[in-house]
């Protein structure tokens, strides 16, 4: 980044927030509250984008078992102290006191009644109240560190504040503005960047694969998926590109290239056992038939055909047989070719490395007055609500500080 002109008299404000997200508003809203004169600047057109569009236009905005277990990061611990100073029941009570409905859909995760604007709603109505300015379409061209503070050149003029912060997310979602933009500020200013990459993302398969599988699209069930140290017992769903779902889009945070995903395609049942019982009860009854007891006749044919299985009455099965037939159902395990990327992933793993940032107040360590937050950093969260809460709480930790 380039020396900014010294022809222009400079805006003068104390925070500026590189960054019209969910860590970037909060934080905005939070330092205002303090007397503190906060100015948020964003590329994009509109702010929350990414809060638009999350949890299916309803935005889950965050989780009812919210823990430092629920992320990712080189170091685990780094999350505690934001997430306990500003925790889900402090974000849950700030929706409950403008009165926006909302619902538990499954497993804590907390989702609007009405449209993620609601979200966007409150937090902009926060800033308005802590009298903090917003401007959009505003793309920052270089910053300048400068004894009493930061000089920031943008599209419409230049802006001298005390405290900078960085909001600006990672690289998920390209069409929705991301870029790699706060990395490149950490690095102006000597921060190492854990290597990056899509997280909570779909699976691609190889085109062999999603031919034997063309019928499966919009089919889904419950599995139990697991690599590496990760194991998700949630839903999986069948695409024209591979596998999707809350079970795919977790497990995909630990997977790498060239690894195998083990699926177990009956969680709640020893399908050895079961259907042993089942052919004590109903010995004529034909193969398929029964396992359509467990899932929908397509993935019923598409699982035999796997194993190149005919259907026929159980009694017709010896106990090897049906053994062999229950263990290599119950199983499923493949590469996949690898992920849809950024283009669809909902966040960003890895990002700023946390050993060079303070987990109490989100300030550069090396670097006084620069901080950041939210998904810039390298901190990631579960699928669920996990992200925004992290969002919160790292924009709210930043901003009774910045």
């Amino acid at each position: 980044m380039t020396d900014v002109s010294n022809n222009q008299l400079p805006e003068r404000v104390d925070v500026v927030i590189i960054g019209a997200g969910a860590a970037g508003l909060m934080c905005a809203a939070t330092a205002g509250q303090r007397g503190r004169s906060a100015l948020v600047l964003d590329h994009a057109n509109k702010v929350g984008k990414k809060i638009l569009m999350s949890g299916g236009g309803r935005c889950n905005f965050t989780n009812l078992y919210t823990s430092a277990e629920n992320f990712y990061s080189g170091n685990p611990h780094f999350c505690k102290s934001a997430l306990a100073r500003y925790s889900q029941w402090d974000f849950i009570a700030l929706v409950e006191k403008y009165g926006i409905a909302y619902h538990e859909k499954a497993l804590g995760q907390l989702f609007c009644d009405n449209k993620s604007k609601d979200i966007v709603d409150l937090l902009l109505a926060e800033c308005r109240a802590a009298k903090t300015q917003i401007r959009t379409r505003c793309a920052v061209s270089t910053i300048q560190f400068e004894q009493n503070g930061y000089l920031v050149e943008t599209n419409l003029g230049l802006v001298h504040c005390e405290s900078l912060v960085v909001a600006t997310g990672g690289l998920s979602i390209p069409t929705m503005g991301a870029t790699g933009f706060g990395y490149d500020i950490a690095r102006q200013f000597g921060l190492d960047i854990v290597p990056t990459r899509a997280a909570l993302v779909p699976f691609t398969q190889h085109k062999r694969q999603l031919q034997r599988q063309d019928s499966l699209p919009g089919s889904s069930l419950a599995v139990t998926a697991s690599c590496g140290e990760g194991s998700f017992h949630e839903q999986m769903l069948f695409t024209h590109r591979g596998l999707s779902g809350p079970a795919v889009l977790q497990i995909s945070s630990h997977w790498r290239e060239g690894q195998a995903v083990t699926f177990d395609l009956a969680p709640d049942r020893d399908l050895v056992d079961w259907l042993q019982h089942r052919r004590q009860e109903s010995p004529e009854s034909h193969s398929h038939s029964v396992l359509a007891e467990l899932w929908s006749k397509k993935l019923v044919q598409f699982f035999l055909q796997r194993l190149d299985i005919a259907s026929r009455p159980l009694k017709q099965f010896s106990d090897a047989e049906l053994q062999a037939l229950g263990a290599k159902l119950q199983t499923w395990k493949l590469v996949p070719d690898g992920t849809e990327g950024y283009r669809t992933a909902e966040v960003t793993l890895g990002g700023v490395d946390t050993d060079q940032v303070s987990s109490r107040t989100m300030e550069c360590k090396t670097q006084s007055g620069l901080y950041f937050v939210g998904e810039v950093l390298d901190v990631t969260g579960w699928l669920g609500g996990f992200n925004f809460q992290w969002a919160w709480a790292s924009g709210h930790a930043a901003g009774e500080v910045a």
